[in-house]
């Protein structure tokens, strides 16, 4: 009977992953196949059915009516995604018990490390880390386009991942999945730059909205990590991909989402102090959780510059310590439902130290080891090549966080506190430290648990460890290394432009060059040509060497008998600065202002001449961008 069971898990997992990479891998090869069997030229076509529609349905309800379908194909994406980790984990976990050693049981976390890098290496060849500072790159440094592959790669290698053990969480896959379908879709039909933010945007909010049935949270989730505007033109959109997301998830899942639980216990206002310390020390744990997840995946990557080191050293320490430590296996929900169970002890269940389970200090203790080692489970999870997100993460350490707290409080009988209710606090404390995003936070909790009646208390604790986290760190733990390398978009309008402007559409290239070792008579001749009063000299390697302006030999252009008798590096005058062709556009403004110079050269890293820049262009292509990205729906 064991085995009938395993073998009817194995057809369906089968089936749905056929499905799967059915849908999102092979159907738009068959429809170009059959296009050029049939001579059809299948882009014209859709261009011109994309006209047709431009012309015919006005604009607000062509972008609502896109909106509406990137939620239904996102969320069709998270419910799938969700399934399959699920039925694929009975599997494996089945297939391991059926080994007496429980060797298998142990090296699960490792095979799926092995075949998450698989996939990646082989049909990906790019990137999946962190679906979510994938996101915010996109919007500011390219346009807010996302590969063709983001909207199936991530997804797959965060099942394997995840399914077979790995420490992280599904959400930030299927954010990046429901962005890459908004962006290509816009990308599809023409859309300018603020049109497929804002759908790319809607896919993150409605894969959000799908996992944990949260419409409200998955639209602030969009406004306030993805830092997209906040105004009427924008969150029309983005509600109505979140609630198209939450109904697809409330009609194939029902109750069966991620996390659903129902708060019995009213807010106590005598606890809002404990509330407010509550905060501070969701703070502290966040703070914790994002720079050892920094620390662990910067060794990974600068120490172990081998992928098989990184994959067999990782995939054996996240085996060891899931062995001791089994609820850091996978996403952590089912222990989070153990601790708001009458049994919390269950959490103890197939590790080592079960038999303390009935010594309350001992589970104390047992907790807090896995607050301190979940950071090290997610880092070496994704340090070694797996894929997923922190999401689910900081959902996970605040429960236990909370519910520690609370258990110390009515120990020491300080005074009886709800411990469900604290861990469900707890939850939106560490996600807005370890997110910086106190409101998803506080909407996603109070949506996940049906109701506002811990609204207060929530609002209270995100709050306090939002302040706490902030005074450390200015940037989440997705914005961080953004940040550092100045490729992140921000709410300051001007250094949001900036940023967008690409130096290789502002470089003008119609100068005329003159050698170093050449005579004046050589100049004289440029200048006839030239439409431009300043000439960078360059030697026979193009390296740059200065400039000659056209004011200064005015006085002698005439004179032929000078046209032999002075050299141009007579002439050279030194650039009162350079800017370099990978320098950023901030501090590219910054040198036209500290020079008052309204032109400048642009060289390489070799020091060779490319061009000049002018500050009227750059000003000029502001403008024209403001207005793109200002434009009303």
């Amino acid at each position: 009977k064991e085995n009938k069971k395993i073998y009817k898990e194995i057809i369906m997992i089968i089936i749905l992953q056929i499905i799967f990479l059915m849908f999102f891998y092979y159907v738009n090869e068959f429809f170009r196949i059959f296009a050029i069997m049939n001579r059809i030229d299948l882009d014209n076509k859709i261009d011109k059915i994309i006209n047709l529609i431009e012309k015919k349905v006005p604009q607000s309800l062509f972008f609502h009516s896109l909106s509406v379908i990137i939620g239904i194909l996102t969320a069709l994406v998270a419910v799938i995604l969700k399934t399959i980790v699920h039925y694929l984990g009975i599997f494996v976990r089945e297939i391991a018990k059926l080994d007496s050693t429980h060797i298998l049981y142990f090296l699960l976390p490792l095979m799926g490390i092995i075949i998450t890098v698989f996939y990646v290496k082989k049909y990906v060849n790019d990137s999946l880390a962190h679906g979510i500072s994938k996101i915010l790159y996109s919007i500011s440094k390219n346009e807010s386009k996302l590969k063709k592959h983001n909207k199936y790669s991530s997804v797959i290698a965060s099942t394997f991942t995840v399914a077979f053990g790995g420490s992280v969480g599904l959400e930030a896959p299927a954010a990046l999945t429901g962005a890459a379908i908004g962006s290509n879709l816009a990308e599809r039909f023409h859309l300018d730059y603020r049109m497929r933010t804002l759908l790319l945007g809607c896919g993150s909010a409605a894969a959000v909205a799908c996992i944990f049935n949260a419409p409200i949270a998955g639209t602030i989730f969009a406004l306030e990590v993805l830092m997209l505007d906040l105004t009427i033109n924008a969150l029309i959109p983005l509600l109505l991909s979140a609630v198209t997301g939450s109904i697809v998830s409330e009609l194939l899942l029902g109750q069966s989402v991620v996390f659903n639980f129902a708060v019995f216990e009213p807010f106590d206002l005598n606890n809002t102090l404990l509330y407010v310390f509550l905060g501070i020390i969701c703070g502290l744990v966040g703070l914790y959780f994002t720079r050892t997840l920094e620390f662990i995946e910067d060794f990974f990557s600068t120490k172990l510059a081998s992928t098989s080191k990184r994959i067999i050293l990782g995939g054996l320490l996240l085996c060891i310590l899931i062995f001791l430590f089994p609820p850091l296996y996978g996403e952590g929900y089912e222990t989070l439902m153990y601790l708001f169970s009458p049994n919390p002890e269950n959490v103890l269940n197939l590790s080592v130290l079960y038999s303390y389970s009935g010594n309350i200090l001992s589970f104390i203790i047992f907790l807090l080891l896995i607050v301190f080692l979940k950071a090290y489970a997610v880092g070496i999870t994704t340090g070694s090549g797996g894929v997923g997100g922190v999401f689910a993460p900081s959902l996970f350490l605040g429960g236990i966080t909370g519910f520690i707290f609370a258990l110390i409080i009515n120990m020491f009988s300080i005074t009886n506190v709800s411990q469900r209710n604290f861990a469900l606090v707890g939850m939106a404390g560490t996600m807005s430290a370890i997110m910086q995003a106190p409101l998803t936070a506080v909407f996603l909790i109070a949506e996940i648990t049906g109701g506002y009646a811990l609204f207060i208390p929530i609002i209270i604790t995100a709050t306090f460890a939002y302040i706490t986290i902030h005074r450390f760190e200015k940037n989440s733990v997705y914005t961080k290394k953004l940040a550092l390398s100045d490729n992140l978009l921000t709410h300051n309008k001007d250094q949001a432009i900036l940023t967008l402007l690409k130096m290789d559409n502002l470089i003008e290239t119609d100068f005329h060059t003159v050698n170093y070792e050449a005579r004046f008579g050589d100049l004289i001749s440029e200048v006839v040509d030239s439409t431009r009063n300043i000439f960078p000299v360059v030697d026979d390697n193009r390296e740059f060497k200065g400039l000659i302006f056209l004011n200064d030999i005015r006085k002698i252009m005439f004179n032929y008998n000078l046209y032999d008798e002075i050299e141009i590096k007579n002439l050279t005058k030194k650039a009162s600065a350079v800017i370099y062709k990978d320098a950023p556009m901030k501090d590219v403004m910054k040198t036209f202002e500290s020079t008052n110079e309204w032109n400048l050269p642009v060289i390489d890293e070799a020091g060779k001449y490319i061009g000049f820049l002018s500050k009227s262009k750059v000003l000029t292509s502001y403008r024209e961008l403001l207005r793109e990205v200002s434009h009303e729906i």
